[in-house]
C-alpha cells in the first residue's frame, strides 16, 4: 500500500534531518581533527625551538603543548563547525542535491533544524571550554611557568646543549647525565666575573646539597682559564676538587590576568576588563550558533559560476564576525560600550544579516516555504 501525504510530511523530514545531521558529523570530525593537528604542530615546532634556545626546559614542553592546546579548543571547535557546515550544504548545491529536496517539499527554511541540531549541543561544549577549561589552562599554564621559572640553572641543563644561565653571565655545558641526574661527565662552565671571562672544564662533576639549602656543582679533575680576552695574560689552574655555587631563583608570582580567571573571581571584581572578558567567553557560543545559522544561505553555489566565491564570502564574513567582536571587547574595557551590553550588539547585527542573506533566498532564490 502507498503512504498517504501526512506519512510522507512525517517520514521526509526524519530522513532529511538525520542524514544531513550525519554528514555534518562526519565532516566536522574530520575538519577538527585537520585544524587540531595544524595548531599543535605550529605550537610544537614554537615551543621546540624555545627549547633548542634555552628559553625552555625540554620536559616541558609536552605541558606547554597541553595547556596552549586546551585553551585554543573553543576557537578550532567553533572554525570546526562553521567549516564542516559550509562544506556539507555546498557539496549538496553543486552535486544538485538541494534540487532534490526542495522538490520533495522541502524549504530552505527547513535547513535550521538539521543544522541547530548539529550545532546547538557543539556551542554548549565551547561554552563549556570557553567559560571552565580555557582559564583553568591559562591558570595551570601560569603557575607551571612560575615554577619553571624558580629552578635553578644545573636542572634546567641537557646533556649536548649549552645552557645560560639566567642571573648571570654563566653558560653551562654537559656531555652526559646519570640516571639519577646527580652525576655529570665532561662539564664544561664559562663566566665573566670582573671583566675577566673565566673557563672551567672538568671530567665528571656532581650536585651536592647542604642542610641549609646551598646547591653546589662539585667538579673533579679538571682544569680553570681566566684572563682578559684579547690579551696574552691568562691564568691556568689544575684542581682535583672545586665547587660552584648553584644560585637559587625565587619563585615569581605575577597576577593573573582576565583570561586566567574563573568566572566566580570576576563577578566578585567586576572591572570594565573583566567584563569584557566575560562577554568574550560567553560570545564564542553565540558566535557558533550565529555562523551556523548563516552557512546555510551562505553555502549557495551557482554551478554556472565560479565554485569558490560563496568559500571566499565566508571566510571575509568569519574574519569580520571575531574583528568585530575584538573590537567591541576592546570598546567595553575602553568603556565605550555600556558594560551591559558588551559585545552583544555584534551578535544582534550578524543575527541581522542572517535574516537578510535567508529572506533573499527565499524570495529570489525561488525556493518554497514549506
Amino acid at each position: 500500500m502507498g503512504r498517504t501525504k501526512s506519512q510522507n510530511d512525517t517520514i521526509y523530514p526524519v530522513i532529511f534531518s538525520r542524514s544531513l545531521v550525519r554528514e555534518f558529523s562526519q565532516t566536522g570530525f574530520s575538519v577538527a581533527l585537520s585544524l587540531l593537528g595544524i595548531l599543535l604542530t605550529v605550537s610544537a615546532v614554537k615551543l621546540l625551538g624555545l627549547a633548542a634556545g634555552g628559553a625552555l626546559a625540554a620536559d616541558a614542553v609536552l605541558a606547554m603543548l597541553g595547556f596552549g592546546a586546551l585553551n585554543y579548543l573553543p576557537v578550532v571547535l567553533s572554525a570546526s563547525v562553521f567549516i564542516s557546515l559550509l562544506l556539507t550544504l555546498s557539496r549538496c548545491w553543486r552535486e544538485s542535491e538541494m534540487v532534490v529536496w526542495f522538490t520533495s517539499g522541502v524549504s530552505i527554511t527547513r535547513f535550521i533544524w538539521p543544522v541547530l541540531t548539529f550545532s546547538v549541543p557543539l556551542s554548549l561544549l565551547v561554552a563549556l571550554m570557553s567559560l571552565v577549561i580555557s582559564p583553568w589552562a591559562l591558570q595551570q599554564r601560569a603557575v607551571y611557568q612560575t615554577r619553571l621559572d624558580s629552578r635553578d640553572d644545573v636542572s634546567l641543563v641537557a646533556p649536548g646543549v649549552f645552557r645560560e644561565s639566567k642571573n648571570t653571565d654563566q653558560v653551562f655545558f654537559v656531555d652526559s647525565l646519570s640516571d639519577e641526574e646527580h652525576q655529570v661527565s665532561n662539564v664544561f662552565v664559562q663566566s665573566v666575573q670582573s671583566g675577566k671571562l673565566g673557563v672551567t672544564v672538568a671530567a665528571k662533576g656532581f650536585v651536592r646539597s647542604d642542610p641549609n639549602g646551598d646547591r653546589f656543582m662539585v667538579l673533579l679533575d679538571g682544569r680553570r682559564y681566566e684572563g682578559t680576552p684579547g690579551t696574552p695574560d691568562y691564568n691556568y689552574t689544575n684542581f682535583s676538587r672545586a665547587e660552584l655555587r648553584i644560585e637559587q631563583h625565587a619563585a615569581k608570582f605575577s597576577e593573573s590576568t582576565s583570561k586566567g580567571k574563573s568566572v566566580s573571581e570576576i563577578l566578585q571584581n567586576p572591572t570594565p576588563e573583566n567584563i569584557a572578558e566575560l562577554h568574550w567567553r560567553i560570545g564564542l557560543p553565540m558566535s557558533l550558533l550565529m555562523l551556523s545559522l548563516i552557512a546555510i544561505p551562505l553555502s549557495y553555489v551557482n554551478t554556472r559560476s565560479a565554485r569558490s566565491a560563496n568559500l571566499i564570502v565566508a571566510i571575509l564574513c568569519y574574519m569580520t564576525y571575531y574583528n568585530f567582536m575584538s573590537i567591541a571587547q576592546s570598546w567595553t574595557v575602553m568603556g565605550r560600550m555600556n558594560l551591559v551590553l558588551g559585545i552583544w550588539p555584534v551578535h544582534i547585527m550578524f543575527f541581522g544579516v542572517f535574516l537578510v542573506m535567508m529572506g533573499f533566498r527565499t524570495r529570489f532564490g525561488g525556493f518554497r516555504r514549506s
